[in-house]
């Protein structure tokens, strides 16, 4: 591991098109320093202009978390005004995630708490090993989620049930935040949530990645807009499909009975 990924935590490797960062502090249950927040937006950012990423997984190393949550020992040395800095920084970052036209998934393949649900909330897309918790448990420590929880949560959840994770900081079992809608798969027996992931990611290795990021952008574009602004904001990102090649090119391997070979053009 070089000096630059011990310093910021975080490692990164391609899987063919699928890039695979590793929240790698596994003596600190992979939690969440200033360094590992900044490196992961960006991160972020730079992925959302790279034609060779199709889509992105966020894990950590082992298999006892995903991610603890703030590192509360760098946490201890803060000073309010400090830990105010750091929730900007946290802004940035999981901002990035979100709005990246690339799918992000995370593999959840141990606790997730605090901050750490946080980072996987801000995915698109996310996948629990069978023994893996998950819980944003911040009010049990006498504050609250400040990385986006309250506001993510809820969109996912719907309201009511978010008050009650969040009030009563639960700690969920995958079979439970399944039923819930907040994870979308739980790995099989004896198999990683890194690989249930990269199963998951499989199609976008080969999708069009215009009309992915189009997609995207629609749903989440609209999530607070009226049915009719909401309407509109489709038809604009339906346009941008509509001037690509790969749009042709779809038509194309249709006419000619051949799978089509998406370019992001």
């Amino acid at each position: 591991m070089s000096d630059e990924t011990l310093e910021h935590g975080i490692t990164t490797e391609m899987r063919g098109a699928i890039a695979v960062w590793t929240l790698n502090r596994p003596d600190r249950m992979n939690a969440l320093g200033r360094a590992t927040v900044r490196e992961l937006g960006r991160l972020a950012r730079e992925a959302a202009g790279d034609d060779a990423i199709r889509a992105i997984v966020i894990t950590g190393a082992g298999d006892r978390a995903f991610c603890a949550g703030a590192d509360l020992k760098e946490r201890k040395g803060m000073s309010t005004e400090d830990v105010r800095d750091f929730l900007g920084l946290y802004r940035a970052a999981f901002d990035a995630l979100d709005r990246s036209p690339k799918p992000v998934v995370a593999a959840i393949n141990g606790v997730a708490f605090g901050g750490g649900l946080e980072v996987a909330l801000a995915c698109d897309l996310r996948v629990m090993s069978p023994s893996a918790k998950i819980g944003l448990t911040e009010v049990s420590l006498a504050i609250i989620p400040g990385a986006g929880g309250t506001q993510r949560l809820p969109r996912i959840v719907g309201e009511a049930k978010a008050k009650e994770l969040v009030l009563l900081a639960r700690r969920l079992e995958a079979p439970e935040a399944l039923a819930l809608g907040l994870v979308n798969r739980v790995a099989a027996e004896g198999q990683s949530a890194l690989e249930c992931a990269l199963e998951l990611c499989a199609p976008f290795e080969n999708a069009a990645p215009i009309a992915v990021a189009a997609a995207l952008d629609a749903i989440d574009g609209a999530a607070d807009l009226s049915l009719d602004a909401g309407l509109l904001h489709e038809r604009r990102c339906y346009e941008r499909t509509l001037a690509s090649e790969d749009r042709l090119e779809a038509l194309a391997a249709f006419r000619e009975k051949r799978p089509p070979v998406y370019r992001g053009r």
